[in-house]
């Protein structure tokens, strides 16, 4: 049987669903405006989130440990 503290950690987890949904939805960064720096928005949203997954993946480990 879980004990509460198991339960919190798990709680945890779904912040990963963030980036799956964020990365999956491409009908949302389907796009080549705006840009930044003259990069379209297509690529530089992908590379962007590539920083959000490694900093919310840390959180959650560091959460869980």
């Amino acid at each position: 049987m879980a004990t509460m503290g198991t339960s919190r950690k798990q709680l945890w987890y779904w912040l990963l669903l963030v980036i799956y949904v964020f990365i999956l939805w491409v009908p949302f960064y389907n796009r080549l405006q705006p840009t930044l720096a003259g990069i379209p928005f297509f690529f530089w949203y992908q590379f962007l989130w590539v920083i959000i997954s490694a900093i919310l993946t840390a959180i959650v480990y560091k959460a869980t440990e």
